[in-house]
Formats: structure tokens, sequence, C-alpha cells
């Protein structure tokens, strides 16, 4: 009897696939990105390219799908928007920041299921102080920022939110 559970219990959970949170349909075992395009004025000639790895990384480190240029199951395409510095006004109590934010705008592609595809723009920021210059903390925001879009996107693919 014990054994039998223990099989129903595997065959159960076999269904679809979940690790952290995420949920991928069992018929999903593929996936490709695509080299990012790059719209940002201003920003590093290959951030698109880091962003793709970075990208290409998180989703064969955190699930189990392997990645295929021929025919894959789904597709992350996009193009970097946006890459840019603004002021912000000093405020009671606070000095005057700068604000780096980069958007994203991604496709996801399902050629399993067209109804799972979506086309959405990402973006997310980090305040720095005003009179830092923007060269010696550039690459540690960016990889701040990184991380997170990735995190979003990935989410949005594979956990639905």
């Amino acid at each position: 009897m014990r054994n039998l559970v223990l099989v129903y219990m595997v065959l159960l959970c076999s269904s679809c696939y979940s690790f952290k949170g995420i949920s991928i349909p069992p018929d999903v075992n593929t996936f490709y990105v695509e080299d990012f395009g790059n719209n940002a004025k201003n920003s590093p000639v290959d951030i698109n390219q880091i962003f793709a790895e970075s990208l290409r990384e998180k989703v064969r480190n955190e699930s189990r799908l392997q990645y295929n240029e021929q025919d894959p199951d789904i597709e992350f395409q996009g193009t970097i928007k946006e890459y840019s510095v603004r002021s912000i006004p000093a405020q009671e109590n606070q000095s005057a920041l700068n604000r780096f934010e980069i958007k994203i705008q991604v496709q996801y592609v399902s050629n399993k299921n067209e109804e799972d595809s979506w086309d959405q723009l990402f973006s997310f920021f980090q305040d720095f102080e005003s009179d830092v210059d923007l060269q010696s903390v550039q690459e540690e925001l960016t990889e701040t920022i990184f991380d997170q879009l990735i995190e979003d996107v990935f989410n949005k693919a594979f956990t639905n939110w």
C-alpha cells in the first residue's frame, strides 16, 4: 500500500514541473534567448548582449529547460529601450539624488501555446548620491538593475504574476 501511494504521488507531481515557485507545463522542454536589440541612447554598446546572456543563465540554472536555438518551445526576444540618468531634486531631510533607470521591452513567445505569449515593458531604477560620478557606480548599479529585471521577466514567464 505504501508503495502504491508513493507511485501515485510521483505521477501526480510529474504532470507539472515546479521549482522555487515556478511552473512549467510538461510539454515545454526547450528555450531560446535571442540577442536583444539596443535602442537606448548613451548605453554601453554591449549592454544588450550582457542582458541576453544573463537571462539565458537564469533560465538554464533555475529551470529544467534546455537551451536550443533550433525550434525551441519558448523564446525570449527584446530590446533595451532606455538607459537614463536624471536628477531628483532635494527634499526635506534628503540631499539631491540621481536616478539611474533601465527599461527593457521583452517578448515571450510560446511555440506550444500561442495564448501564453506576451509582450511587456520592464523597468527598474537605482538612486545614487548626486555628488557621485556615474562612471564609478555604473557597473554595480547596472548589475543590480539587471538582477531585478531578469527576476521580473523570469517570474512573468514562469509564475504568471
